[in-house]
């Protein structure tokens, strides 16, 4: 037993847990349920009715007895908090069904005395239950419980039928009753010798909860309605089975022992058949079907299974779907499942499987958010790129392009690239795209200029903070000024003076500091 102390403690933290766990705090509830558990108390975990509905529900009930089989429907009043133990209460006060007679039935499902009825799905008035009234033998009462709900019953009988008597009458029954007439004596009684009682010879074996048939102490199930045997009931050290429950025992064992190698050797062999079909790039029908797609008759072998969802097509059909896809990865034509690498491999030829490669960057170069292809003519190299990262080296054509130009410039620099190129705008056309090109960067807001030297740089990703490549000069992506005064970091005469007095210099900036 836990001594004070301690239950006060566990009363303070299971009341503390009720306010946690009501009030959706997880940690605060975790820490609490740990600290509880520590102290080895038994602890209850209930809903509060208040969290249901408060409407009282007609629930529709079918009665039937298991003696006379005869179905009785009645109707009694309960709410969707009350448990199944509640619920046999109130039919034992109202019925005078006893609660261990009582076997629920809701929602096709045997109800246990801990479940609500909520649990069982009565939300409203009309919906059904049925109740199963057991014999006192089997429900296991015992004597003086039974003789207890007679006797009840009896003086039950007795107040109703006084209740009937007029008043007149029932003062001579109750309260004058006439004169017996007096006795004889009776001659003394004679001792009477009683020959020791002898005590009844131990009986092995398990009572049948069904049908109360008294099973071998070893019979796995009931002998005459198949019941099974009692979960908490063993079998007595001193039971020696007979000749003939030995030789079932045996078979029991060998059917058993038979059962679990037929199982290993069929696991064996699928895992055999699995290693096989690893091997093979397709899985082929095993049996004849139809195509789901063209509805032509398969034979077995001539068809392919997906590893994915197991669905079945001709060959042709689902070398058309490859083929015919526009997306990196290929859907099965019955389902969402995807296709395997190696099942698309083996399903196009090696022409056909290289543009499919190819068709699957292109898709991936265009769904990147950060990626750049090489400026070189016809060349197939690309690259995502960081924020940091301002050049790209192209292994396919060896040429180093510039991020920030979105160009090759070599042995210039970003500014004197610029520069030349609106020189080379009024005459070369290249040039003048290009050009046009930087230019509406600049007027969608993509692109700035420099305060200090006036070339175009891009902020690709990350903070308001970017650093011009040629002056090295810190710019404030949101404002377009520099983020120091004239003397350099630190200077805050000047520039967009962000977080001076903590104070951002534009509602939209995203920390240019």
């Amino acid at each position: 037993m836990a001594s004070e102390v301690t239950l006060k403690e566990a009363e303070e933290l299971a009341r503390s847990l009720s306010e946690a766990l009501s009030n959706g705090d997880a940690e605060e509830a975790a820490s609490l349920s740990q600290r509880l558990s520590q102290l080895n108390i038994p602890v209850c975990v209930t809903i509060n009715s208040q969290a249901y509905s408060q409407d009282s529900i007609r629930l529709k009930v079918g009665v039937e007895d298991a003696q006379s089989d005869t179905y009785i429907p009645v109707s009694v009043e309960v709410s969707a908090d009350m448990t199944v133990a509640q619920l046999k209460d109130k039919f034992s006060t109202e019925y005078g069904f006893h609660t261990s007679l009582q076997r629920w039935v809701i929602g096709k499902r045997l109800a246990q005395d801990q479940d609500t009825l909520f649990s069982h799905g009565v939300r409203r008035s009309g919906d059904q239950a049925f109740l199963f009234i057991l014999s006192a033998a089997a429900a296991h009462l015992t004597r003086q419980q039974d003789k207890l709900d007679q006797q009840q019953q009896c003086i039950e009988g007795i107040i109703e039928i006084l209740k009937l008597i007029p008043r007149g009458v029932k003062d001579i029954v109750t309260e004058k009753p006439m004169p017996l007439p007096a006795a004889k004596p009776t001659p003394p009684e004679l001792p009477v010798v009683t020959k020791p009682a002898v005590l009844p010879k131990p009986q092995l074996g398990w009572t049948c909860l069904l049908c109360t048939y008294i099973n071998k102490p070893t019979r796995p199930g009931c002998a005459i309605c198949g019941g099974e045997r009692p979960k908490d009931y063993t079998v007595p050290n001193i039971y020696k089975p007979d000749p003939e429950e030995a030789q079932r025992i045996q078979q029991e064992q060998l059917a058993i022992l038979q059962y679990e190698q037929a199982k290993q050797e069929e696991r064996q062999r699928n895992f055999l058949h699995l290693l096989e079909i690893d091997r093979h790039s397709l899985v082929p029908n095993e049996s004849e079907m139809e195509c789901p797609v063209c509805f032509c008759s398969v034979d077995p072998g001539e068809g392919i299974t997906l590893r994915e969802c197991l669905h079945s097509f001709c060959k042709d059909c689902l070398k058309e779907t490859v083929v015919s896809g526009q997306d990196a990865e290929v859907a099965c034509p019955s389902c969402d499942c995807k296709l395997q690498d190696r099942e698309i491999a083996a399903l196009l030829t090696e022409e056909e499987h290289q543009r499919f490669l190819e068709l699957r960057l292109s898709i991936a170069e265009s769904r990147s958010e950060h990626s750049f292809h090489c400026q070189t003519l016809n060349c197939r190299g690309w690259c995502i790129y960081e924020d940091e990262v301002n050049v790209f080296y192209c292994e396919l054509c060896n040429e180093t392009n510039c991020i920030l130009c979105r160009a090759i410039h070599k042995g210039m620099n970003c500014k004197d690239y610029q520069d030349d190129l609106r020189i080379r705008a009024e005459n070369d056309l290249a040039a003048k795209q290009t050009n046009q090109m930087l230019e509406r960067l600049l007027e969608s807001g993509e692109a700035m200029r420099c305060p200090r030297c006036h070339i175009i740089v891009q902020k690709k990703d990350g903070c308001d903070w970017i650093r011009c490549l040629m002056c090295k000069t810190e710019i404030c992506w949101v404002t377009k000024q520099a983020r120091w005064g004239p003397n350099g970091t630190g200077d805050t005469s000047s520039g967009c003076r962000c977080r001076v007095n903590n104070q951002p210099c534009h509602p939209n900036c995203q920390n240019c500091h």
